[in-house]
């Protein structure tokens, strides 16, 4: 799954926090008095270079593949955007998927689901991730991990914006979903910006630290862990307090053992809900697709009596 493997470390405490670096721009998209807010601050009026490639209908259902650029000098991200037929008011969904099989390592990994979910009533942005270039982990320098955790985060802060502006979309009603690194970089990304009113998080990690070590090695570790020590996970996700959040996590999951399930769960703000599945990493499971589903539409104001089930999803190997 991972270059080199990984498996499951000691959860490493929290450190101290290092002091906030702030880079260029002149117009932030958040000026909050405290480190984190600060550290994923950006530039909010830059253009974000919105390019289509083409367009597919499946039923009444648009799916858009575009890309965009959501740091002014640094490459484009692609993205699926899925968009049902309408004007709305239209619920809002970002999808970050995991770090596993190259298959579904990038932004397709969630969108069938997308796309079953759109005639509810719901826009999903599907977004590539830093870790969908082949073979990212192996070829990953662990000294430029600060600095990539804190593009990635403010990637994902701007594909919330890309979102946010598409017409129809309720800014009242966005939601979150990530696997993987795509949910632990979720919980970052939910530590300084609180637009979404809903987060599921599948098999995730307490701590980026838990996998950082096992394909190369830091120069120093002892600096490494200083410097990342802002970019605790359970940190972030205690500034969340306005937002529901669903875990999801896997019974015979190689990475996460169970006990570390209960950390980013007492990290959580009410309500929240922690839970478990038959299943290993890849959470490949119908009960896992479904359970996660209904969460959505209920917390985005979706679901209720009356309305159609939704169609079963692809099986798939676990």
């Amino acid at each position: 799954m991972r270059g080199g493997g990984r498996r499951r470390c000691v959860r490493l405490g929290v450190l101290a926090l290092a002091t906030a670096v702030a880079a260029g721009g002149a117009a932030w998209a958040a000026e909050e008095p405290d480190v984190q807010a600060a550290l994923f601050r950006y530039d909010a009026t830059a253009d974000l270079k919105i390019e289509e490639s083409g367009v597919r209908t499946q039923g009444t259902v648009a799916i858009h593949d575009i890309q965009f650029a959501p740091i002014p000098g640094r490459d484009p991200v692609k993205a699926f955007l899925v968009v049902p037929q309408g004007p709305g008011p239209f619920a809002g969904i970002l999808w970050v998927h995991w770090l596993g099989e190259p298959a579904t390592t990038n932004r397709t990994q969630f969108l069938e689901e997308a796309t079953a979910l759109a005639p509810r009533g719901i826009v999903s942005l599907l977004v590539d991730a830093m870790w969908s270039a082949p073979d990212w982990y192996g070829h990953r320098d662990p000294d430029q991990d600060y600095d990539g955790s804190i593009r990635q985060v403010i990637a994902l802060r701007r594909a919330m914006d890309l979102l946010a502006s598409r017409p129809g979309v309720d800014k009242a009603r966005l939601g979150f979903v990530g696997h993987d690194y795509g949910g632990m970089y979720g919980m970052l990304m939910a530590g300084a910006d609180r637009r979404a009113r809903t987060y599921v998080f599948v098999a995730v990690a307490p701590s980026l630290n838990n996998w950082a070590f096992f394909a190369r090695q830091p120069a120093s570790k002892a600096d490494y862990l200083r410097k990342n020590a802002v970019l605790e996970l359970t940190d972030s996700l205690r500034r969340v307090t306005n937002a529901s959040t669903l875990f999801q996590f896997a019974r015979n999951d190689a990475y996460i053992a169970r006990a570390d399930t209960g950390v980013p769960l007492a990290a959580a703000s009410a309500p929240k809900e922690r839970r478990l599945y038959d299943a290993d990493h890849s959470m490949a499971v119908p009960q896992a697709v479904s359970d996660r589903d209904a969460w959505l539409l209920k917390e985005l104001g979706l679901g209720g009596p009356g309305l159609p089930p939704l169609p079963s999803p692809s099986p798939k190997a676990p």
